[in-house]
């Protein structure tokens, strides 16, 4: 964006015609205060960046996934794939394994849905 002479003029007019010029010298005055204390801010913030900057630390998680002991599905049986001859069937049988998974869940939620719909049998009193 190249600003000529003309665009500079310009935009100087209609500065003035929107402040005044009694009241440009207290707005300049107050940007160039903002300015100042925006570039200090900037300069304390990267700062405390750099100082407590540390070495990322990562603790690995390790899981177990256990069948719960009321399930009557058993989980198939998925053959074990050498992970570092061939990541595609590895990612497969994983794709395989949580399908199955996300198949059980699904069963799992009908039967709490079919669970709650039906009415409870009303417990009737001596009247």
């Amino acid at each position: 964006m190249n600003l000529g002479a003309p665009e500079i003029i310009l935009i100087i007019v209609a500065v003035l015609l929107l402040f005044g010029y009694k009241k440009l010298p207290d707005a300049s005055r107050s940007i160039g205060r903002s300015m100042r204390i925006f570039k200090g801010e900037m300069r304390g913030l990267k700062d405390d960046d750099v100082r407590t900057r540390e070495p990322a630390t990562t603790t690995p998680v390790v899981g177990e996934v256990v069948q719960p002991s009321g399930s009557t599905t058993a989980a198939p049986a998925t053959p074990e794939v050498d992970t570092d001859a061939d990541p595609a069937a590895r990612l497969a049988a994983e794709a395989r394994e949580a399908e199955a998974r996300a198949a059980e869940l699904r069963a799992r939620a009908e039967q709490a849905r079919a669970a709650q719909a039906a009415p409870a049998p009303a417990a009737e009193g001596p009247r």
